[in-house]
């Protein structure tokens, strides 16, 4: 297992993976009545159900060192087989101490490990993903497996965005051989400058928000972002056939030849509308593929905007194929909230809980992430059967079962943990109140912050 022989590894990509989330949650529906707003307007017009939050005991380095740590523990594997850990996050502890190197504590002396954090707001965990694969794929592998985090505490000041905040970090195990599989020579990305979602007050956590400006960056990066992996999906296949298809079947567009669509998810709604997007220029793209399908046949020489995503005949019309493709993916998302640079793999354990092992072989998942100010990848992955891929799905049979063994709060206490924690936002010295016995078996948490601003983790055994 090593590229001394001069050639990429084979099927580089995700091994296993890890999600872990706060023991806490607050209905939606609840929210709505707390907040005095018409009932459906956060479970409806948001499209979530419950959202995780945070007491002053968890952080992201908190949530990073317990999903690393279950995942090792869960796989069996040794912290000497780890080249390389990146952490993706929004929502960093410090502005010079990496969270890499506080997961450097888990280690026991295995100190010849690569990578620090990536940041741009919800894209970080992306760009680590990005990142550990090239160093899988380059001259300097040296034949061990590389670790990814995602994670985020997402929380917002009070008013119309509180709803759509959340909090979890997703563990990730990279190498050769894997189950599922990134997709090489197919990658798209668009970025750009734009202030639609910003941190520039270092005095709050809490973000500078445009929403209109926000939606509208993100269907843009959407649309380059498809256009360009449409692009080189083409090119890539071009002497495979002539038909816009890898095999010898009825033509098909590029977007047809995905099982799944996974998008970054801020909230439910916005993904409902993506999907529409996103499917709406595609038959533009491709009518011919959408011969059979009358009702988006239409579309084919309207101009299409974002206000036209809020007309429900227009979402109406993309239902059959959104169940089929995103809908699998949103459980996790619309049970935990916005986890910012997490939220895409939440998107894809939720697929891969969604359906029997035995349907799963094959499958080409297609990935589009997000992060405001504004950096966006479009990439795919493709599912290999085998012992590897029961092995990840099997790690990831726990997932429901700690869903709902949360413990659902008032939103009174909600309300409260986050005012505490916002006095007690960059405050030392710090001494956490939080009862430790409400956090779920093995997690870390925060003891303490001394004067000096150092920061003092414990594990719950």
């Amino acid at each position: 297992m090593d590229n001394t022989q001069g050639k990429w590894p084979d099927h580089v990509g995700i091994l296993a993976l890890e999600i872990v989330v706060p023991s806490t949650y607050v209905n939606q529906t609840d929210l709505e009545l707390h907040d005095g707003v018409s009932k459906g307007k956060y479970t409806i017009g948001l499209g979530q159900e419950r959202m995780a939050f945070c007491s002053d005991r968890e952080d992201v380095v908190s949530l990073c060192l317990t999903a690393v740590s279950l995942l090792m523990h869960r796989t069996k594997t040794s912290y000497s087989n780890i080249g390389r850990l990146e952490v993706g996050t929004e929502t960093p502890v410090d502005k010079s101490k990496s969270i890499k190197s506080m997961l450097m504590r888990l280690f026991d002396n295995c100190n010849n490990v690569e990578g620090v954090d990536s940041t741009n707001a919800c894209y970080g965990g992306t760009a680590a993903l990005f990142n550990s694969i090239a160093w899988l794929e380059s001259s300097a592998w040296d034949g061990r497996l590389a670790l990814v985090v995602a994670a985020d505490v997402a929380t917002y000041a009070r008013g119309g965005a509180r709803p759509t905040g959340g909090a979890g970090a997703v563990a990730m195990l990279l190498g050769p051989n894997a189950p599922l599989v990134l997709d090489r020579e197919l990658r798209a990305s668009h970025m750009a400058d734009t202030y639609d979602f910003y941190k520039g007050d270092m005095g709050t956590n809490y973000p500078t928000v445009d929403g209109k400006v926000s939606i509208r960056c993100y269907f843009e990066a959407l649309y380059n972002c498809y256009y360009l992996y449409r692009k080189r999906f083409l090119k890539k296949f071009a002497d495979t056939d002539n038909t816009n298809t890898p095999n010898n079947t009825s033509p098909k567009s590029v977007l047809q030849h995905f099982d799944a669509i996974v998008f970054h998810s801020p909230y439910g709604k916005l993904v409902r509308k993506a999907f529409t997007w996103l499917t709406l220029h595609d038959v533009q793209l491709d009518a011919k593929c959408y011969e059979d399908e009358s009702d988006l046949l239409k579309y084919v020489n309207s101009d299409i905007s974002v206000n036209m995503l809020s007309e429900l005949g227009v979402i109406k019309d993309t239902d059959k194929l959104f169940k089929k493709l995103t809908a699998p993916t949103q459980k996790l998302p619309k049970n935990i909230g916005n986890m910012y640079t997490a939220s895409i793999f939440g998107g894809l354990i939720s697929y891969l809980l969604s359906k029997p092992i035995n349907e799963m072989a094959g499958k080409r998942i297609a990935m589009f992430s997000f992060g405001s100010g504004m950096c966006s990848s479009f990439y795919s992955i493709t599912i290999r059967p085998g012992e590897k891929l029961e092995t990840l799905i099997d790690l990831l049979q726990h997932v429901p079962v700690m869903l709902e063994n949360r413990q659902s709060t008032s939103t009174v206490e909600f309300e409260n943990t986050l005012t505490n924690r916002e006095l007690a936002y960059n405050k030392a010295p710090f001494e956490p109140t939080s009862n430790v016995d409400n956090l779920f078996p093995d997690s870390w948490y925060l003891t303490h912050i001394d004067s000096t601003f150092k920061r003092y983790y414990a594990q719950k055994k």
